[in-house]
């Protein structure tokens, strides 16, 4: 399974929710997420350009890996996914295996579907507003335009590859993240 993702800055998440609410977009979910990436004792996923991420939300939890980005002009990526119902228990265990918390990620999202793209609108503490586009499949090609589509209609320019973690460690050590 591919995630297809496409990031941008927002200075009005407000319009762009109204403008979703208007075109007959479903709201699927408002939460706080808490994203806990771990590195590897002797793989380093900067140079490999994976991810490994544990969620925590208020009811819920996830194990995530993504893989390196296949294509330049969006985040796709291969994502693996597994539903986790204690998120602690699963920290301590990796931590027990010589894994480290690279870092956490905080946000408040809202998550709306229209047209088969799953339209994320975020508050990342320390970073902003950004909307991501989502689209998992197998077809590239498809999701993209369909993302690319969606984002024109959004009013929403540029593109953003950089995960929110890259953004938050550039922005607290001054310099840029490979990724």
């Amino acid at each position: 399974m591919l995630e297809i993702e496409v990031k941008s800055p927002c200075d009005d998440l407000c319009r762009v929710e109204k403008f979703l609410v208007e075109k007959g977009a479903r709201l699927t979910g408002r939460r706080k997420q808490i994203d806990i990436y771990m590195s590897h004792p002797i793989r380093d996923f900067g140079n490999t350009d994976e991810a490994l991420r544990i969620r925590k939300e208020a009811d819920a939890g996830s194990l995530t890996y993504k893989g390196p980005k296949i294509d330049k002009d969006t985040k796709s990526r291969e994502e693996l996914k597994v539903n986790v119902s204690d998120t602690d228990t699963l920290l301590t265990i990796f931590r027990k295996l010589g894994f480290e918390e690279s870092g956490r990620v905080e946000k408040l999202r809202t998550t709306y579907s229209i047209r088969g793209v799953t339209v994320c609108l975020d508050s990342v503490s320390g970073l902003g507003e950004f909307v991501e586009a989502e689209y998992e499949g197998e077809d590239l090609d498809s999701g993209k335009k369909a993302i690319f589509a969606l984002m024109r209609e959004l009013g929403l320019e540029g593109n953003e590859r950089r995960s929110y973690l890259e953004l938050l460690l550039e922005k607290k050590d001054g310099r840029r993240v490979r990724g």
